[in-house]
């Protein structure tokens, strides 16, 4: 829907809280009218005696090819005294393919159920915070998992159609049944409509694919490392992530009976998903950017800065688009790999989540909606605050690579550069291998520095590397890396825990039964000391230079030019440190290599980066204009070179 539509609701909304208030304030008392206008809901419902049922929900589609339309698991846990009462209540909803197979959460919580079918435990904490206080919480199961008939597609229209076809059960568009076979209906008559959505990985990412088709009654989602075009999952400007595809996903979350009647599905997956890193249909189905203009729902994005496995990409163009379509919206960077927020900032994240979700679907007037846009991690357990994100003034400012006194050790700053500079892939090689090398001529980078800084140096956004290269063979990748060359403390995202350690007691967030307890373990920040910061990055096939859709051949000899997008990142670069711009061949463990080892030589004069900075050029200019000293290069080991899980699992250790 038009996002006029969307703002004339929320507009109607504050107005009548804002009358209700002021009609009460006449009437009644001053403490009686701040009583009738709630700003928090409180725990006053039993989650003991909660109403605990299933339904299985028609999507409407035939994805296995049964002849029959398939229908998805809905578990529900809602408080008993509004149904009692008649009074309706909202909706919270997690999708997931993962309750039965993979399991939720830093400790893998799976579903569990009683001998009459209905759910026991629901995993993480919604159910124990939310219920009593008057949300129902829904868990769905993806058509091809758990107790869903169906089939998995990844991120296609029967994953998208699963979360779709409960919102429409919620708001009475949609048929739900008693039972996975039977003719007897079940209706939502005890909700109000109102649905936000909510979860992390794959479960995020059907959020967004639910938001993308404007379905009315989801009013708010709330995406943690979520997926925005699949694609960009698997491949970036045709250089493959991954070295499978989104058939060995589905197979991995697919239930066993699912999998003996889904081949048709997953050949399609296979089919249409070829390793050459081309664009298809498939992909076009799985790109919810375009749609960002059908969103109604306000979103409210947490994204790991360091997320290696579902990379910053995917917030970085779903947020751009999202703003262009004018959409209401919010959002957390960590500095954690691909970590929820409950995990690395447990406190703040429950009390802000509870504000939103009773801003957006109670409609309390309880002024989240005015606080800052954006909370940025800094230094681990650090936070701070920008009215809007990315901040104003952020300028795109070109920053260009010189040569310097060393061959592959080269300038960066404002004017342009001329001459050339060679490299030759190396895959046993990484960007932190790179990083740790930046001052020294190595035969595998070519890097370009700027002075040290004398003032802080704020990027934050998207960037962009255009590389101008003529390739020995008839392959070749590219890597692009922005570096903060200086040493830090920092989250230590590639290690297991991907910035969190995970620790033996325990914090309670909520009510608890038998078999559903509401207390989690506690984590702390996993820190490494390191001198040498990779903050943002991106990977191109070079033989995707006329087309980000279509690989070509390389012709040996010939120049090429290609725009390498860089992940959105906000980061400060501290005085005395300096920033650096790497450009090199396969970056190990994060893409694969080509199938040739390919030397390439970069036309400085056609090389540029293109980065947001706070500030614009003027405050790059003052940044490096003499003033500085570089800070001493620790000891410190500068970072691991396995960076990335051996298959692609979007929702990190399952």
């Amino acid at each position: 829907m038009p996002k006029p539509e969307r703002r004339t609701r929320s507009l109607w909304r504050t107005l009548a809280t804002a009358a209700t208030a002021a009609l009460l304030a006449v009437l009644v008392s001053p403490g009686a009218a701040q009583s009738a206008a709630p700003r928090e809901s409180k725990p006053v419902y039993s989650y003991d005696n909660a109403i605990r049922e299933s339904v299985w929900v028609d999507t409407r589609l035939d994805g296995d090819g049964d002849g029959r339309t398939d229908r998805v698991a809905v578990d529900i846990v809602r408080p008993r005294e509004p149904a009692q009462q008649g009074r309706k209540v909202p909706v919270i909803m997690d999708a997931s393919p993962y309750y039965s197979c993979c399991g939720r959460g830093n400790e893998s919580q799976k579903k569990t159920y009683d001998a009459h079918g209905n759910v026991v435990q629901m995993p993480l904490f919604y159910d124990n915070y939310f219920v009593p206080r008057g949300y129902a919480f829904v868990a769905v199961d993806l058509a091809g998992t758990n107790r869903s008939d169906g089939c998995v597609d990844v991120g296609g229209h029967s994953d998208i159609q699963s979360g779709k076809a409960v919102v429409d059960w919620l708001n009475g568009r949609a048929k739900g049944y008693t039972t996975r076979t039977g003719t007897e209906r079940a209706k939502a008559g005890w909700t109000n409509g109102r649905t936000g959505m909510i979860g992390k990985s794959y479960d995020a990412t059907i959020a967004n694919g639910v938001a993308a088709t404007g379905v009315e009654g989801l009013r708010t989602i709330v995406p943690i490392g979520g997926i925005s075009s699949w694609y960009d999952y698997y491949f970036q400007q045709g250089a493959p992530l991954y070295d499978s595809g989104p058939e060995w996903l589905s197979d991995y979350v697919e239930s066993p009976a699912a999998r003996a009647r889904c081949a048709a599905v997953q050949k399609r997956l296979v089919d249409e998903a070829p390793r050459t890193g081309d664009w298809t249909g498939l992909w076009d189905e799985r790109n919810y950017v375009p749609d960002a203009g059908k969103v109604r729902a306000s979103v409210f994005v947490v994204h790991g800065m360091q997320d290696l496995n579902v990379r910053a990409k995917h917030f970085g163009q779903w947020w751009d688009a999202l703003a262009k379509a004018g959409v209401d919206r919010k959002i957390w960077l960590s500095q954690t790999g691909h970590v929820d927020p409950f995990d690395f900032r447990r406190a703040a994240w429950v009390d802000t989540l509870h504000r939103w979700f009773d801003h957006e679907l109670l409609g309390y007037d309880n002024g989240v909606d005015r606080e800052p846009m954006a909370d940025i991690e800094r230094t681990p357990d650090h936070w701070t605050t920008d009215r809007v994100w990315p901040p104003r003034p952020t300028d795109t400012v070109r920053l260009n690579p010189g040569k310097g006194s060393a061959a592959g050790v080269g300038t960066l700053g404002l004017k342009q550069g001329s001459g050339t500079e060679t490299f030759t892939d190396d895959p046993k090689l990484s960007e932190t291998d790179w990083a740790a090398q930046i001052d020294k001529s190595t035969p595998d980078k070519a890097g370009f520095i700027s002075k040290p800084l004398g003032k802080d140096l704020r990027l934050s956004g998207s960037s962009k590397v255009t590389v101008t290269a003529t390739p020995s063979t008839t392959t070749a990748h590219l890597s692009a890396v922005l570096v903060d060359l200086g040493p830090a403390t920092i989250r230590d995202y590639a290690a297991d825990g991907e910035g969190i350690t995970t620790l033996t007691d325990r914090t309670c967030w909520g009510a608890s039964t038998a078999g559903d307890s509401s207390c989690f373990k506690r984590t702390e920040a996993k820190t490494a000391d390191v001198n040498s910061t990779v903050f943002s990055r991106g990977w191109a096939d070079l033989g995707n230079y006329a087309s980000d859709r279509t690989g070509r051949p390389l012709t040996p000899g010939k120049p090429y030019t290609i725009t390498v997008d860089l992940a959105p990142s906000d980061h400060v670069v501290p005085a005395g440190h300096r920033l650096a711009l790497i450009v090199a061949g396969t970056d190990k463990d994060l893409i694969d290599p080509p199938n040739t080892t390919p030397t390439l030589a970069l036309d400085l004069s056609r090389t540029v980066a293109r980065v947001p900075l706070v500030g614009g050029a003027d405050a790059f200019a003052a940044a490096t204009s003499g003033s500085g000293k570089a800070t001493p290069r620790a000891t410190a080991p500068d970072g691991v070179s396995s960076l990335r899980p051996s298959r692609p699992i979007p929702g990190g250790t399952p």
